[in-house]
């Protein structure tokens, strides 16, 4: 019989919640029961309080860990999202990264650290950098919505040009804007370890577009990219042209968003001429929130439908928030019947009324939560999460 532990405190007439006991790692374990005690440690030599949700997080890893870990590898990821609604949080500060940090130094299984929605700024980035030189374990860092802005992002940047193990970082909300992502764009010239790199809503302007473009033309490491949302002052299409123009070349890539970039036809036919020579990209998200909710009308969705035709690479398409007209309805109906595009790898669902096709919209994408992770835990079904299936480069993303 496997034996088993009781979770948490146990009150007369109250239920016994338990879990099968599987052995861990011998290394696991010995860094569940040293992280909470070093961490208090750390903060005593800082002469720093300790932070109640970092100090709670670290009580409560092997739990968390058992949960998330089915293969029970020798690799944890610690989760410390100020966003977490079911219990009240004191966010994390500049200088609770740094013990943070400090803590985590000698765990070498540690390889993924997740601090999204807390206070780090540009200072903080700089203990970002530290951890990214001196931490060689890590390869996933989410630091999404914290308030990192251009300084910090130039920091972070200049830190990857000789960092070798990071395989995922996710910048997504830190307002770098174009200077910061001309950095990032620069960084790219040099590393060649980063697989997935997310700046959406970073606040990237034309200039760091083109510039991040032209360097993927070279850069035969990065497999997933996130450019959502730029402020574009021009009604021009030149980020979209030169993306075109990557898709191309690169061999790479497998994963691209290019929400709310305002593309309209043109720069549609462009993408679909990249296509037809393309044969590594899989996921493409035009979307309002992926080529989704752009600008792209009936004439520019049709040719995408006939791009698919001949590519056989590119699986997933995302389209919802454009300008359906019935060619558009009629011709990703038939993609979805000839078995082209699967209903599982698309935002849409055609049906019929007085014998006229329509799209309705599907609840899929390449990550439901990607902004949260509800309570209950992840969704049955890889459809609402496909990126994580498409290019992973990291557990529990």
């Amino acid at each position: 019989m496997v034996p088993t532990r009781i979770l948490g405190p146990w009150r007369p007439g109250a239920a016994m919640q338990t879990f099968s006991f599987i052995p861990l790692p011998v290394e696991v374990s010995a860094t569940f029961i040293s992280l909470p005690q070093h961490y208090l440690e750390v903060c005593k030599s800082f002469k720093r309080h300790c932070n109640p949700f970092i100090y709670q997080t670290f009580l409560l890893l092997e739990k968390d860990y058992r949960k998330t870990n089915e293969s029970y590898k020798n690799e944890i990821t610690i989760k410390i999202a100020g966003n977490n609604r079911l219990i009240p949080v004191q966010r994390i500060t500049d200088e609770d990264f740094e013990t943070l940090i400090d803590t985590l130094r000698p765990h070498k299984n540690v390889t993924g650290l997740d601090v999204r929605y807390n206070l780090l700024t540009d200072d903080g980035a700089k203990h970002v950098a530290k951890l990214l030189e001196e931490v060689q374990s890590i390869t996933y860092l989410n630091l999404m919505f914290n308030d990192i802005k251009t300084d910090g992002g130039e920091v972070i940047a200049k830190a990857l040009h000789r960092n070798q193990t990071l395989k995922h970082l996710r910048l997504t909300g830190n307002k770098i804007e174009n200077k910061g992502g001309m950095f990032f764009a620069t960084m790219l010239q040099i590393n060649s370890s980063l697989e997935k790199l997310d700046l959406g809503d970073c606040d990237l302007g034309m200039q760091s577009l083109i510039a991040l473009a032209t360097v993927l033309t070279t850069n035969h490491s990065i497999k997933g990219i996130n450019l959502n949302r730029p402020i574009l002052r021009s009604e021009e299409e030149e980020s979209t042209i030169h993306m075109s123009h990557t898709l191309q070349i690169n061999s790479t890539l497998i994963e691209l968003h290019m929400c709310k970039h305002d593309i309209k036809n043109f720069g549609m036919q462009q993408l679909c001429k990249a296509l037809y020579s393309n044969t590594a990209l899989r996921y493409l998200d035009v979307s309002w929130l992926s080529i989704v909710s752009n600008n792209i009308t009936g004439k520019g969705l049709t040719a995408f439908s006939d791009a698919m035709k001949t590519n056989t690479t590119l699986t997933n398409i995302y389209i919802w928030g454009n300008k359906f007209d019935s060619e558009t309805c009629v011709a990703f109906s038939n993609l979805i019947k000839s078995g082209r595009l699967k209903p599982e790898n698309t935002d849409v669902e055609p049906y019929v009324v007085d014998d006229c096709v329509y799209l309705a919209e599907l609840s899929h994408g390449i990550k439901r939560h990607y902004y949260w992770t509800p309570s209950y835990g992840e969704i049955d079904g890889a459809a609402a999460n496909a990126g994580l299936a498409i290019a992973p480069s990291a557990k529990n993303l």
